[in-house]
């Protein structure tokens, strides 16, 4: 542990410091109980102001003095709720973390400071939140919960990006979009660490999702090594998911190490081809299917001529010699792979 405290100042990070402050009841009793004390030497200043005694005016001064630094000193009254923490600073410097449930008092000076507080990139709300209005790129509004105060949400969050147009192993552009569950688990790393710990999360799951996406075909295609091992496999983005999003969720962490986001899980929400394309590999898709259909349907139409001369010589109905046989195996092949029923021809002479 204290090798790793060690490596992290060698390396400027910042290290989160749990801040144990006072509990908030008592001080607040204590305050009161000033605040009465400085209105009441207030009046006894006036009292002696009109009876002419000196002392009187130094009472007066006191009790102003002291009524409104017991003012001040009710700045420093914090409450923290579950699953959140309030990362504090004090003239400039890291003074400590509020991550306890509870009532608390610290130095009235000490301020919140949260850069990613008003922050909205589609993910779940925050602990605490109110409407406000976002102006989109394209110039249209949207009403959003965003979150109020300094404070820092410890919940686990799901972050979902808009789709990305990207190309596959094969240069195809497909359209991906994903859901990254993730939580701030280093509070000082998230605020100081990075300008803006939401956003920066946000640009590292679109790169992140670029850099795997490229290495996997839409669909499984011989010859292709997607592992990396030098032996080609059967991974794609559209069969290998589970594997894809694994890798995904790996790449993400590794960009966020460094602002204490700690990422729980990554799926893929939609996977196709761009639209560009899509009718064309529609197309693709059908010819491929029909191939497939057609090979199975030759090979079942071979298997049943072949029965029908085995049966024809084992039982005698019929003797026929290579050329009968040929036309035969013709007309049959073409009756059992046909698509349209065959239209049946009575011959009332002979055959032959």
């Amino acid at each position: 542990m204290k090798e790793r405290k060690r490596s992290r100042m060698q390396k400027g990070e910042m290290e989160e410091k749990i801040l144990k402050a006072k509990p908030g009841i008592p001080m607040l009793i204590l305050l009161i109980i000033t605040h009465v004390l400085s209105v009441f030497i207030f009046v006894k200043g006036l009292e002696l102001v009109a009876r002419d005694i000196p002392n009187g005016a130094v009472l007066i001064i006191f009790g102003v003095i002291w009524f409104f630094v017991n003012i001040v000193l009710y700045f420093g009254f914090k409450v923290i709720k579950p699953q959140e923490a309030l990362v504090l600073t004090l003239f400039g410097k890291y003074y400590g973390t509020l991550k306890e449930t509870g009532f608390y008092y610290v130095n009235p000076f000490s301020s919140g400071f949260n850069p990613a507080a008003n922050t909205s990139l589609g993910q779940s709300g925050d602990v605490s939140t109110k409407k406000t209005k976002i102006i989109r790129a394209d110039g249209s509004n949207l009403s959003a919960e965003m979150p109020s105060g300094k404070k820092i949400s410890l919940k686990v969050m799901t972050l979902n990006n808009s789709k990305q147009k990207i190309n596959d192993r094969l240069g195809n552009p497909v359209e991906v979009g994903i859901a990254v569950m993730w939580r701030v688990v280093d509070t000082a790393k998230a605020v100081f660490e990075v300008d803006n710990y939401k956003e920066f999360l946000s640009l590292q799951c679109d790169s992140s999702l670029r850099d795997i996406v490229r290495i996997y075909p839409y669909d499984s295609v011989p010859g292709i090594d997607t592992t990396g091992d030098g032996e080609s496999d059967e991974g794609s983005l559209r069969g290998s998911s589970t594997m894809v999003a694994h890798r995904i969720k790996e790449k993400i962490q590794e960009g966020v190490d460094v602002a204490g986001i700690e990422i729980i899980d990554a799926r893929i929400t939609y996977l196709a081809y761009a639209p560009e394309i899509a009718a064309a590999m529609l197309q693709r898709q059908q010819a491929a299917a029909v191939v497939d259909a057609r090979a199975t349907i030759v090979d079942g139409a071979v298997g049943m001529v072949e029965m029908a001369l085995e049966k024809l010589s084992e039982k005698g109905v019929v003797d026929l010699d290579e050329d009968k046989k040929a036309t035969m195996v013709s007309n049959l092949m073409v009756v059992l792979c046909s698509n349209k029923d065959p239209q049946p021809v009575v011959n009332s002479g002979s055959i032959y």
